[in-house]
């Protein structure tokens, strides 16, 4: 299937289950992705290690995207702090707008795709979850990380995010106005990715 200019937004919180289905959905369609949320890790790390953010972002090059610290609660707490920075933000939109305009079709996942960064991609999806669901996935994802952590801490830190998220004055976390939502709390995986693929074939047949 020959896609040229169709971008997917898919926002939500942290642990909602948007970064699965888009990598899915990027797989069936022989879409590129992006996880944004690792450019605002990246930078977090580099803050970190003594980086000041505007400096960090700017210096940012693909290699630090493959960091193995970047799924640690201390980076995802940096993310989330310099993510509330307009100039780090802005610093980092073009890279996110050339890939999404890139040919071939492009699914972007983060908390302002369809907000901000592709107000106009084809397809907009909100990924949500209650918090306590959201905190066991990702308790369980840093155990299996040998990650030494509690459930309460992994729930007070989605918390947290979640709060500096949606209340940030720049590009603050919410649904674009024609977003689907799609809720993950009781939904199974492959049915939340079979929704997802249903909404992009309806807008590709629409588009012809």
């Amino acid at each position: 299937m020959k896609v040229n200019g169709f971008t997917v937004a898919v926002d939500g919180p942290a642990a909602s289950g948007k970064g699965t289905i888009s990598k899915a959905v990027a797989r069936h369609f022989g879409f590129a992705h992006l996880d944004t949320g690792l450019l605002y890790r990246a930078v977090g790390a580099k803050v970190l290690d003594g980086a000041l953010p505007e400096a960090a972002a700017r210096a940012l090059v693909p290699s630090d995207l493959e960091d193995d610290r970047l799924r640690l609660p201390e980076v995802a707490q940096a993310a989330s702090r310099v993510a509330a920075m307009p100039e780090v933000r802005a610093l980092l939109v073009d890279f996110q707008r050339s890939f999404a305009a890139r040919a071939g079709g492009a699914v972007l996942d983060g908390r302002d795709i369809g907000t901000v960064i592709c107000p106009d991609a084809q397809v907009k999806m909100f990924v949500i979850a209650r918090a306590d669901v959201r905190a066991r996935r990702r308790f369980a994802e840093l155990q299996g990380k040998g990650v030494d952590t509690t459930f309460e801490a992994v729930l007070a830190d989605v918390e947290a995010r979640d709060a500096r998220d949606m209340g940030r004055a720049d590009a603050p976390l919410r649904p674009a106005r024609d977003a689907v939502q799609i809720d993950t709390t009781e939904m199974a995986i492959d049915a939340a990715v079979a929704a997802a693929v249903a909404l992009i074939d309806a807008k590709l047949a629409a588009q012809g």
